[in-house]
């Protein structure tokens, strides 16, 4: 071989492996651009305490801009172990609080017991079952952690999991 020969070929070689860390280097920084901040996926996460809470009320908070019911259901109650999250003795009802047929926030009336959505009169009871007008389905429920007497929505769970497969 000539030292011309051997020149390009080194050329060649160099060349490449420039190419290559500098492939490998994109390919890491597009890696980083897809991943989600640590902002972002702190605010992905809420944490509610449902010690305070007492028989019968209702509370709403908001995880990722959506309406979040929380129903203490009273021990007179009856149990639904397709859709109660249980913490301790106590059951809640646990759904994002937008209609399924158009997703308008529907309102909890006490007196009736049910949550009633004023767009197009459909109804859902405690358990947030669908019960009169146009909603195909019961009122979806978030994804959740039980953590003590704390409930951590955004995250999944064994027993989100297990209601998640019965509705």
């Amino acid at each position: 071989m000539s030292v011309t020969q051997d020149r390009r070929d080194f050329i060649g070689l160099a060349f490449g492996a420039v190419a290559a860390v500098g492939g490998a280097f994109s390919l890491v920084a597009m890696k980083k651009t897809w991943d989600p901040l640590p902002s972002v996926k702190a605010a992905g996460f809420t944490t509610v305490d449902l010690s305070p809470m007492k028989d019968g009320e209702m509370r709403q908070v908001e995880w990722r801009k959506k309406p979040i019911f929380i129903l203490k259901k009273p021990a007179s109650a009856a149990a639904n172990d397709d859709r109660d999250v249980v913490v301790g003795e106590s059951r809640y009802t646990v759904v994002i609080g937008l209609c399924t047929h158009l997703g308008c926030i529907p309102e909890w009336k006490g007196s009736k017991n049910a949550f009633v959505c004023a767009c197009h009169g459909g109804e859902f009871d405690a358990d947030g079952m669908a019960t009169f007008g146009p909603p195909p389905r019961p009122l979806d429920i978030p994804p959740f952690k039980i953590d003590g007497t704390k409930l951590v929505l955004g995250e999944t769970s064994p027993e989100y999991e297990k209601l998640a497969n019965k509705a």
